[in-house]
């Protein structure tokens, strides 16, 4: 039974009526504790998935098919929003986990939304804080020869994981084409900075020092990277890469072929984790008369910076984060530089980013006793059918403050954008994760000219020494950059496994919204992400620094369950 102050009366009260309902398996009287419109966004806690279940009668078919089993209990509101609140935080146990969550309620009294997340199995707990070990037993530093779980790729997504692993005691090994970890960020080029503020990309268990500046460099990152895979003592074989990997159905494992230093081994993980980006490989557009280019070209992904461009005629086709970054960096550096602009892109100032972000990620909320745990698990409370009625004031205050600066760019030529649903950056990130521009300050370099821009056409074809375009006109060029993106994930899964697996896989990223290269149906939640894939004992973990530590935990326990052998059933509505 719920505690209740104050505070916290009217969440107790709603709480402690769910939790009767439940806790004697009636299921008509919890329903009718839920709104005409309402969300339910399990995340393991009831489904062993991550699924947002919309409507009365789709929450009353996943409690018939899995209440029993659950058993949920202890429900009690941990803290409200404010005083006599209709909003705020819960925690319940299961029969396997202890569990957090969120609720919100309508004017009615009834719940609008319900989030529940599943935070740790019982009697596998981390060894953290009072559960630290002593320290005095006996350990070895041998890497697992055939681990539970093989993680490829060892960026921030793999290390974090690994990190999650190693604390769960689940035997796992990271492999990486990298010499060191941390390199997948040194190699960039030499301007590249975060776009997030620095309390938005702590990584799990250990957070930057306070000290960071808002916005780290690129090479930060990839020593902080390096120090915490030692720190951590995670089991990573560097310059290694996945020859191939098959699926044996009988034995429930995988064979996975690596090459590392000119020799080959096999490994017999149960499951294997994607862990390379949610991109694919680079996407560098086959155009016409490219062999017959006298200049230098490369994908943005390989661009060294705009050291040696001085006096360099620079053509960079594209025109969202990196195609700008690039743009500045070789004017800086003294290039003759034009960004070509095929479509609209949609532009936010960084100062309204850090005010987007500033109630749950900055130093006041910090202040205000919000954890990076506790601002993750509020982040994670929205349910993505309502993210538009949310964002879309905010994004219309904002284009209506700027209205200056966005018409500077339109006086430029340059074609800006909210979303097709006016979601602007939150909603591109989600749909297909481009399309937009965090501005560090080339777009004042774009309004006053001094990156000149060729905008509304396509690249025809490039000759000898220049590039035609769609309009008839040509630019000359000593350098092409292909700021165009990357190829789909389903690309990096048909080279890394097969083209087969890639198609039962299906998409990955987006969540079915019908816009912007996000075709439906609605999905409610982002395809195929850290979540069981159609594919039996592959999963896929990626995103920015915050997706990846949130979810890094929901992906550990699910593999924790399964390495355990807990009696874990996926909920699949029909």
């Amino acid at each position: 039974m719920s505690m209740a102050t104050p505070q916290t009366a009217k969440l107790a009260a709603w709480l402690d009526a769910f939790s009767h309902a439940l806790g004697t398996g009636n299921i008509a009287q919890a329903i009718a504790l839920f709104g005409d419109q309402c969300f339910w966004r399990d995340q393991l806690a009831f489904t062993w998935d991550l699924q947002t279940l919309e409507g009365r009668e789709s929450i009353q078919a996943m409690l018939g098919a899995t209440l029993a089993t659950v058993q949920p209990s202890a429900w009690t509101v941990t803290e409200a929003a404010q005083r006599d609140a209709s909003e705020g935080l819960i925690a319940f146990d299961t029969a396997l986990g202890r569990c957090e969550g969120y609720v919100r309620l309508a004017g009615d009294g009834r719940a609008q939304v319900l989030l529940t997340s599943l935070r740790e199995l019982k009697g596998f707990e981390e060894p953290r804080g009072p559960r630290r070990v002593s320290g005095l037993e006996s350990h070895s530093d041998v890497q697992a020869e055939q681990p539970y779980v093989l993680i490829i790729g060892g960026g921030h997504s793999g290390l974090g994981l690994a990190a999650r692993l190693k604390m769960l005691g689940v035997p796992t090994v990271v492999i990486d084409r990298h010499a060191r970890p941390g390199d997948n960020w040194r190699t960039r080029y030499a301007s590249l900075h975060l776009h997030d503020p620095v309390w938005f990309d702590h990584m799990p268990y250990l957070p930057f020092p306070d000290h960071w500046p808002v916005f780290a460099s690129k090479d930060q990152i990839g020593d902080w990277l390096e120090s915490y895979a030692r720190i951590m003592e995670l089991d990573i074989a560097s310059s290694a890469q996945c020859v191939s990997a098959t699926y044996d159905e009988a034995a429930g494992a995988w064979q996975v072929r690596i090459a590392q230093a000119g020799r080959e081994r096999m490994l017999r993980p149960k499951h294997v984790v994607l862990a390379t980006g949610v991109s694919g490989e680079p996407n560098i557009p086959a155009l016409p008369g490219a062999s017959e280019f006298a200049g230098q070209q490369h994908h943005s992904a390989a661009h060294p910076g705009g050291e040696g461009f001085a006096g360099r005629k620079v053509v960079v086709l594209g025109a969202n984060n990196s195609a700008h970054d690039i743009c500045a960096d070789l004017f800086e550096h003294g290039a003759d530089v034009t960004m070509v602009q095929r479509s609209s892109t949609h532009v936010v100032r960084l100062q309204r980013v850090l005010e987007f972000l500033q109630p749950l990620y900055s130093e006041e909320a910090s202040a205000r006793g919000i954890t990076t745990e506790r601002a993750d698990l509020l982040r994670a409370a929205l349910p993505l059918r309502l993210m538009p009625a949310v964002v879309r004031p905010a994004i219309e205050r904002v284009a209506h403050e700027d209205s200056a600066f966005y018409e500077q760019l339109a006086a430029a030529g340059f074609k800006n954008d909210f979303g097709a649903d006016g979601t602007g950056i939150v909603g591109k990130a989600m749909r297909n994760g481009g399309g937009y521009y965090i501005d560090t300050g080339a777009s004042a370099l774009i309004a006053n000219g001094s990156i000149r821009l060729k905008a509304g056409v396509d690249v025809s074809r490039l000759d000898r020494t220049g590039v035609v375009f769609s309009d008839g006109s040509r630019l000359e060029a000593d350098c092409i950059v292909y700021a165009t993106g990357f190829r789909p994930f389903s690309d990096t899964i048909a080279k890394l496994i097969s083209p087969e697996v890639a198609h039962r896989v299906g998409r990955v990223w987006g969540y079915g919204a019908g816009l912007e290269g996000d075709p439906g149906p609605w999905e409610g939640e982002l395809r195929n992400m850290w979540k069981p894939t159609p594919q039996p004992g592959l999963w896929i973990h990626g995103g920015n620094f915050q997706w990846s530590r949130r979810n890094s935990l929901l992906l550990a326990l699910q593999l924790k369950a399964r390495f355990e052998d807990l009696p874990v059933s996926v909920y699949r509505p029909r």
